[in-house]
């Protein structure tokens, strides 16, 4: 009988506000996250291009190019950071010996309306970065932990 009447009021609306928001880190978190990527050293802007869209009408599936200005052999990691979503660090790419121009294409997911950041550390043990402001129209990304 309780899962009838569970149902029953969940198809009112009456349970909705009774489930917990989604989950979203914050800057504070996100900036945690790069400082333990760049420890000691100090982070730079230049150097890095993140090429993504300023208006995504559906967060679902965001298409972003990173690319750095320096030979791929001297890349240890690109890494991108979003804000907004559940989990922020959305991805980490390494070039090997053999790879072309520190380059990649994909799509994300973005939770929300944000900063997405791009960081890549090279093998000198500086570290640059680029970042996008930008806005999300419908929403993706949704994780609930419990």
């Amino acid at each position: 009988m309780i899962r009838r009447r569970f149902l029953v009021l969940s198809g009112s609306g009456l349970i909705v506000p009774l489930l917990p928001a989604p989950a979203r880190a914050t800057p504070t978190q996100v900036a945690a996250l790069i400082a333990n990527l760049v420890g000691e050293g100090e982070i730079h802007d230049g150097r890095v291009k993140l090429d993504i869209p300023v208006m995504v009408e559906n967060g679902n599936s965001v298409g972003m190019t990173v690319s750095l200005d320096a030979p791929a052999t001297d890349v240890r990691s690109i890494d991108v950071f979003a804000e907004g979503n559940p989990l922020p660090h959305v991805l980490r790419v390494t070039f090997g010996p053999q790879a072309g121009a520190p380059r990649f294409a994909t799509r994300i997911r973005l939770a929300t309306s944000q900063t997405v950041i791009a960081v890549a550390k090279l093998a000198d043990g500086s570290c640059w970065r680029d970042s996008v402001d930008l806005l999300v129209t419908l929403a993706a990304c949704v994780y609930n932990a419990n």
